[in-house]
C-alpha cells in the first residue's frame, strides 16, 4: 500500500503534476490541497468505478478506498477500462489498485475485497469524507444511502442501463434529498434488468462515471454548483441531457437504523444466479436429461433476439419477455406447447422467473431453468459461448 501523507503542502513534483489545476482560479492551490487531504470510498470497481477511480486518482485525491468482492472477467473489459487482459481472474480491487498506483504514486489506495454489508458499511464509510456509488443493485444503494444519512456523509449516485444513465448528489446537507426521495420503494424483483440481462453500451458507464467524478471533485473542493436536489438524466442514443428537480419528502420517516436490505428489495442473497421469486425451477443438468427425450417438453427462450444471435440452447423457441409482458406471446407459447410441459430460460434466470409468473397468471404452468444459458454453457455444453 502506498503510504498516505496527510500534509497538505504540495511538493515541487506535485505542483508540476497538477499544474493545470493550479492555474484554474476556481481550484488553485487551496483546492488541490483539499484534494490531497481528502478521502473517498468508491463502492464498486466495475463500469462506473473504472472512470471514477482513474480520474479521482489522476486529480490527486489523497486516499481512495475501493470496495468490491468480484474478480475480473473477459466480459468486463468492454466497459470496465481500469482492468486489462493481464488481470483477468484477479480481484477487481487488486487490479484497480495496481492501475491507480501506476497512474499516481502520490495516491494512497486501500483495497476492501469484500461486499458492502450492514456488518462493515458503517466502519468503511465513516473512515472517508465522501462515498461514490459504482454499484449495480438496489440493496447496496439503499445501504449506502442509509449509512450516509446516519453518518451525515454526502454521496454521489450514478446508474446506467443500455444507452441511458443518471447522476445525482445525495445527503449533502440536512435538507438535501436522498435516494429514498428518488426511489421510495424498490421496484419488484426482476422488473429492472441488470446489465448482464439488459446490456449496456460500453461508453455509457464511462460518461456517467466521469460526471460522478466531476461532482466528487466539486464537493471535495467546495467549488461550483453540485447536483444536490437535481437528477441528471442522460440519453446516449439521442445525446440529450435533461434534469429533474428532487425534493426531500417532509413526511418521510427519518433513518435511525440499518435494515435487512436484501429482504427489503425482495432478493434472496448475493449469488449470481439467485432466483428473484419462488417459482418452480430445475437445474440445467436436469433440463439436459429431459431434452434427451424428444417431444416431451417445449423450451422457451425469453431473451432478446440479439442475445439469441450470440448463443442458443438447441431446440429452444425464442419468445422475448417483452412479448409475454405485452400479452402477444401468450397465445404463441400456448400453441407451441400444446399438451407438453413448458420450460423457460433466459441468460441468468431472472427474466425467465418473471415469465413463469406471467404465464401462471394466464393459466399456463411452466418451470424456470436456474442459471439460464450462462449455467448451460458452464455445466452442460462449453461449446455454447458465454457473453
Amino acid at each position: 500500500m502506498t503510504e498516505h501523507l496527510p500534509d497538505p503542502d504540495l511538493s515541487s513534483a506535485e505542483r508540476g503534476r497538477y499544474a493545470r489545476h493550479l492555474t484554474l482560479p476556481e481550484l488553485g492551490l487551496n483546492g488541490q490541497q483539499r484534494l490531497k487531504t481528502a478521502s473517498v470510498l468508491c463502492v464498486g470497481a466495475g463500469g462506473l468505478g473504472s472512470p471514477l477511480l482513474l480520474y479521482l486518482a489522476a486529480a490527486g485525491v489523497g486516499r481512495i478506498g475501493i470496495v468490491d468482492d468480484d474478480s475480473v472477467e473477459v466480459s468486463n473489459l468492454q466497459r470496465q477500462v481500469i482492468h486489462g487482459e493481464m488481470t483477468i481472474g484477479q480481484p477487481k480491487t487488486g487490479s484497480a489498485r495496481q492501475r491507480l498506483v501506476d497512474l499516481n504514486s502520490h495516491c494512497c489506495v486501500e483495497e476492501h475485497a469484500c461486499r458492502l454489508t450492514t456488518a462493515n458499511a458503517i466502519e468503511l464509510i465513516e473512515a472517508h469524507d465522501l462515498v461514490v456509488d459504482g454499484s449495480d443493485n438496489f440493496p447496496t444503494r439503499y445501504l449506502i444511502n442509509d449509512v450516509c444519512a446516519l453518518l451525515n456523509k454526502p454521496w454521489v449516485y450514478g446508474s446506467v442501463q443500455r444507452f441511458e444513465g443518471q447522476v445525482s448528489v445525495f445527503n449533502k446537507g440536512p435538507q438535501s434529498p436522498d435516494y429514498r426521495d428518488l426511489v421510495p420503494e424498490p421496484p419488484p424483483p426482476g422488473l429492472v434488468p441488470s446489465c448482464a440481462d439488459g446490456g449496456v453500451v460500453g461508453v455509457m458507464p464511462g460518461l456517467i462515471g466521469l460526471i460522478q467524478a466531476t461532482e466528487t471533485i466539486k464537493l471535495l473542493t467546495g467549488i461550483g454548483e453540485s447536483l444536490d436536489g437535481r437528477l441528471l438524466l442522460v440519453d446516449g442514443l439521442a445525446m440529450r441531457f435533461r434534469e429533474l428537480r428532487l425534493q426531500r419528502r417532509p413526511t418521510r420517516d427519518p433513518i435511525t437504523a440499518l435494515i435487512d436490505y436484501e429482504a427489503f428489495c425482495g432478493v434472496g442473497g448475493p449469488g449470481r444466479h439467485q432466483e428473484v421469486s419462488s417459482v418452480n425451477s430445475i437445474s440445467v443438468k436436469e433440463l439436459s436429461a429431459l431434452l434427451d427425450t424428444p417431444g416431451e417438453l417445449v423450451l422457451i427462450d425469453v431473451r432478446n433476439s440479439s442475445e439469441a444471435d450470440i448463443a442458443v440452447i438447441p431446440g429452444a423457441q425464442l419468445v422475448p419477455l417483452a412479448r409475454i409482458e405485452s400479452g402477444e406471446g401468450i397465445d404463441e407459447i400456448r400453441s407451441l406447447a400444446g399438451t407438453r410441459q413448458i420450460y423457460v430460460h433466459c441468460k441468468l434466470g431472472g427474466r425467465s422467473a418473471r415469465a413463469v409468473e406471467l404465464l401462471a397468471q394466464q393459466g399456463l404452468e411452466a418451470t424456470n431453468v436456474l442459471g439460464g444459458i450462462d449455467a448451460w454453457s458452464q455445466e452442460v455444453d462449453t461449446a455454447v459461448p458465454r457473453y
